[in-house]
């Protein structure tokens, strides 16, 4: 992952400033796609009767990859979203991808707005959707975009809020990724923690029913959510969701949210004076680990430079194949017997490489001293 290296300056109103109750984790949760008014309404009444659920959301515009399927009922829709507010109480919130949406969402009360992975990636739309809210004072959630983006995840959240807008929270909902995965979309959950790095007063969510695309994997990833601190929870349920006119595999039923809501554990930041010291202990340990890892990573480069220094006065070339590939297969195998994964292993390896190749690249280009 390419990590940003300048960021602007956000202005971000604190969730616990804006948001109607104090409840932590958010949990949003409704259909994929509004569909008809009853299963909006028998879905609401019974999110309604879980206690962590605030916010009931819905797609309403729902153009999809490829034309011909159900791409949503349109602005109807909303009327259907006032209904579900006026007998749940809950709070609304839906997709807009154009300024039009915004205008319809505002008027029909929604209460906050989303913008999603396709919309995100164009600053143009972004751009048109900060000036069609104006000076509304509402909320909106950024999804992350399609690919593993950061900068572009990030240049819409600055947009928006350089716009005036500070009720802004990032939802993580995994990524396209050509490598093979249980995941429909990859969580690769290095790029939402770096985006809590640059931006730590930042609210972050996370889509379950994305990541996941599989309704089985939603309580594991749910939970390592939770574990990673990140503030809330958007996920996908249905009245009926066998019958669900889009995404019907990763949603679940509302009773199955209750119950799988029940079996998540909720981790403290932070222990007693004595599990404070031991941790203290422990990292302490780990510093010194990764001073005297810094240290053996910097001689291996001193090395590989002399090799480079070697192959320049032998006019040998520097990428050598076989040697790399051999080099690969050992270490993978040493590593995974010492406990490491292959996936660590083969990231670490090939930094690594990257690396070592630069600094012979470098070595060849220097001079030679007259």
């Amino acid at each position: 992952m390419e990590r940003a290296n300048f960021v602007a300056p956000i202005d971000i109103l604190p969730l616990e400033d804006w948001l109607a109750f104090s409840d932590l984790p958010v949990i949003i949760s409704g259909p994929c796609s509004a569909e008809t008014e009853r299963q909006m309404l028998e879905t609401a009444v019974e999110l309604v009767k879980i206690p962590q659920v605030k916010i009931f959301r819905a797609g309403i515009w729902k153009p999809r990859t490829r034309p011909g399927t159900f791409e949503g009922v349109g602005k109807k829709g909303l009327k259907w979203m006032q209904k579900v507010k006026q007998e749940t109480g809950l709070l609304l919130t839906t997709e807009v991808a154009n300024p039009e949406h915004v205008r319809e969402a505002l008027d029909h009360d929604i209460d906050i707005l989303w913008i999603g992975a396709r919309t995100v990636v164009n600053p143009f739309s972004i751009q048109e959707i900060g000036e069609a809210i104006g000076n509304a004072d509402i909320p909106v959630l950024v999804k992350n975009p399609l690919n593993p983006d950061l900068k572009t995840w990030l240049g819409a959240i600055e947009r928006l809020n350089q716009m005036g807008l500070k009720k802004l929270v990032a939802i993580h909902r995994g990524f396209s990724f050509f490598n093979r995965s249980p995941y429909r979309n990859a969580p690769m959950w290095e790029i939402p923690i770096e985006l809590k790095r640059l931006y730590p007063g930042l609210p972050l969510f996370v889509d379950p029913s994305h990541i996941c695309g599989n309704r089985e994997l939603i309580l594991p990833t749910t939970q390592k959510a939770l574990d990673l601190e990140m503030n809330g929870l958007m996920i996908e349920t249905h009245i009926n969701p066998s019958k669900a006119l889009t995404d019907k595999n990763q949603q679940i039923t509302p009773a199955q949210l209750k119950e799988m809501l029940g079996k998540l554990v909720l981790r403290r930041e932070s222990g007693g004076f004595e599990f404070e010291q031991k941790l203290e202990g422990l990292r302490t340990e780990i510093d010194k680990l990764d001073e005297e890892l810094m240290e053996i990573l910097a001689r291996r480069m001193m090395v590989v430079e002399e090799i480079g220094k070697y192959k320049k006065a032998n006019k040998i070339t520097i990428l050598q194949l076989k040697r790399w590939s051999q080099l690969m297969h050992e270490r993978i195998e040493t590593g995974v017997k010492m406990g490491l994964s292959r996936e660590f292993i083969l990231k670490l390896l090939e930094s690594l490489h990257e690396e070592g190749i630069q600094r012979q690249i470098n070595v060849m280009n220097q001079d030679d001293p007259l």
